[in-house]
């Protein structure tokens, strides 16, 4: 217990001096920026469209990375933090969110880890929803439907259309798009080889993350992982089965499978009427580059 709660100390001190910046989408006037540059007041989105996700959107959905401290974004600050190292350690910066079954998470888990992993300074992050058959991220940020990565890879819609900023300094979106039944195929093909190696050479400080479909209800994971350099495997306490977990494991066993998330433990429930506080932005310690 005390090395947790000094694991928990110590990230409660890194939040403090890394909060997120949540600002307005305006971008009026605005000029493009250096991605080398290392201190700006703010990034940049030339490309990249903006919306302005209510803050209270993102309580209800419960994304609690970026508001005040609590034992709940300690959690996720925690969970980042090791995938940081891990990631740096190996020189990686693609991983995959998956789980064995539905409803056990993995989606909620890859949204707040991502942008926990854009709260670091001098890195970003790309949430990709690559779960092509149940696309949902759009919806947990409350977006309207629209084109997403189904559009890249059947009509070739260039991404800086897709690309979407919810508000979120250093996070960007790339939505799932309309639903598809041949997800499989598609994440296995030439065009999705060719968007992960845009996504992930043209800026090393970028974290991306594919949140893809469950492990044990199609194939489209076995057929997109030997794209990313590492996975995580989200289990929903006392409904994951140790048997779908072991099974998962052996699955991934050419991936590398860099840990396990616990998620819904009955000992940490968010209550339904909780609320947050934003974070006040920091100063000068902003991320810059064009996307």
């Amino acid at each position: 217990m005390e090395r947790i709660s000094e694991a928990l100390q110590r990230a409660r001190q890194e939040r403090n001096a890394e909060r997120v910046v949540f600002r307005d989408a305006a971008r009026s006037g605005a000029a493009s920026v250096d991605g080398a540059q290392q201190v700006a007041a703010k990034i940049v989105y030339t490309h990249t469209r903006c919306v302005d996700v209510p803050r209270d959107t993102l309580a209800k959905q419960r994304i609690v990375s970026g508001f005040d401290p609590c034992m709940y974004t300690d959690a996720f600050k925690i969970l980042s933090t090791h995938v940081s190292q891990k990631l740096r350690e190996h020189n990686w910066n693609t991983i995959a969110v998956t789980s064995p079954n539905e409803h056990e998470g993995k989606t909620l888990v890859a949204v707040n880890l991502a942008i926990s992993l854009a709260m670091e300074f001098n890195q970003t992050a790309l949430l990709v929803d690559a779960d092509l058959r149940r696309p949902s991220i759009r919806g947990t940020f409350g977006l309207e439907s629209g084109p997403g990565l189904s559009d890249y890879l059947i009509s070739q819609t260039p991404v800086e259309q897709l690309l979407v900023h919810p508000g979120i300094d250093g996070f960007v979106i790339l939505p799932g798009g309309q639903p598809l039944l041949n997800s499989s195929e598609l994440l296995a093909g030439r065009q999705m080889t060719e968007l992960v190696k845009e996504l992930k050479n043209r800026y090393r400080s970028r974290i991306v993350l594919f949140d893809l479909p469950p492990l044990l209800s199609a194939a489209d994971v076995l057929a997109f992982a030997p794209h990313v350099d590492a996975a995580l495997l989200v289990v929903e306490e006392r409904r994951t089965l140790s048997e779908d977990v072991t099974r998962a494991a052996e699955l991934l066993s050419g991936t590398h499978l860099i840990g396990t998330v616990l998620n819904k433990s009955a000992g940490l429930r968010v209550p339904a009427d909780k609320e947050y506080r934003l974070i006040d932005p920091p100063d000068g310690r902003s991320k810059s580059r064009s996307d």
